[in-house]
């Protein structure tokens, strides 16, 4: 492999600074963006860690109602996804998949393990990640759909939240 040193300051160059001039390692689908959080980051989410490793078929659940839109419900997914874990341990198929679709939504890079791999060896550790990635892009998978839709059009439309009242109304004859 072909490595440059840049050089500032006359010449010299600096620790660490070699770039990969000839970068025949890098797979054409590492460009993307990254995760807003690294797959082994479960603690950043205390709370979301502790669900997960108890019942990782409900956080699969919530994040496959928010990626589907609320097309697939929470029950829906979880149940799958229990059904999936009892059979052979199958649920890595359901995983990847959700995992993929994730990142095609926000063009991110598939690191830094592929999404198999990720939900094979790692399925708490990816679920949390997705939990993470959808939180921190404004999508609270432990709203719900209905919820997500609902904050939003909270925030969107502020001066549209009554903020007084109704007078008092009342029946005349």
């Amino acid at each position: 492999m072909d490595k440059d040193k840049t050089t500032e300051n006359g010449g010299d160059p600096k620790a660490g600074e070699l770039i990969c001039k000839n970068s025949s390692n890098l797979r054409a689908d590492d460009s993307g963006n990254p995760w807003s959080t690294g797959l082994f980051d479960c603690h950043e989410h205390k709370m979301n860690a502790l669900m997960t490793f108890c019942f990782p078929y409900a956080t699969f659940g919530q994040i496959s109602e928010v990626l589907d839109a609320g097309e697939m419900t929470c029950p829906l997914g979880s149940y799958i996804y229990l059904l999936m874990m009892s059979a052979l341990c199958t649920q890595w198929l359901m995983g990847s998949k959700y995992r993929s679709k994730l990142r095609r939504r926000y063009n991110l890079v598939e690191a830094p393990y592929g999404d198999v791999i990720s939900h094979i060896f790692c399925p708490y550790c990816a679920l949390c990640q997705e939990f993470r990635e959808l939180k921190n892009k404004g999508l609270d998978p432990s709203l719900g759909w209905n919820g997500v839709l609902a904050e939003q059009r909270g925030t969107e439309y502020p001066d549209h939240q009554m903020k007084v009242p109704p007078p008092y109304q009342a029946m005349k004859k």
